[in-house]
């Protein structure tokens, strides 16, 4: 089955939107409204890609800080529509290797809720390591909560490519 990722548009919103609102999702996942992807699609700052597997959208990802002139970008939301079948793994690495292929990022990272052990596993199965925790630094759900930082370095990132190979199972 043939996995790939590509740039999102507008036409994409309304299955984010349906997969941030995912079974289970509630706890783990942001979600914004329509106004809101629209704004974040159209600033510059954010970059949306959305994960196909034979050419059916199966999930999305949003990085914040893309391109920025720190050289460092935030994985802000990844989400798949079937979880537990191994595309956002696919997706997750897809995605990672977008970030690291078309910007000279040095830094790639993001912050998982302690507790989402399932997250936690993919991000480290792609390389991220975690940092350290970050107390009351996700106003989410109503209330303020933990999240643990985890970064991925560009030269970690090229050490590790012939290791995993990317969606389509080719080497680099």
């Amino acid at each position: 089955m043939a996995f790939d990722i590509r740039r999102a548009d507008e036409g994409d919103i309304p299955f984010v939107m349906a997969t941030e609102r995912g079974e289970g999702f509630a706890a783990v996942v942001g979600r914004w409204d329509e106004a809101r992807h629209r704004a974040a699609l159209a600033d510059g700052e954010h970059a949306y890609f959305i994960g196909r597997k034979d050419g059916r959208p199966r999930g999305f990802v949003i990085f914040r800080s893309w391109n920025s002139s720190e050289r460092v970008c935030l994985l802000k939301r990844i989400a798949v529509d079937r979880p537990g079948e191994g595309d956002g793994r696919l997706l997750l690495r897809a995605a990672v290797g977008a970030a690291f292929g078309e910007t000279d990022v040095h830094r790639l990272w993001l912050g998982v809720f302690p507790d989402n052990a399932r997250a936690r596993r993919a991000y480290e199965a792609c390389g991220f390591q975690a940092e350290g925790t970050a107390r009351g630094s996700a106003f989410f759900d109503g209330r303020h909560r933990d999240e643990l930082v985890m970064s991925l370095l560009r030269h970690e990132w090229l050490a590790t490519r012939s290791e995993h190979p990317d969606a389509s199972g080719n080497s680099p």
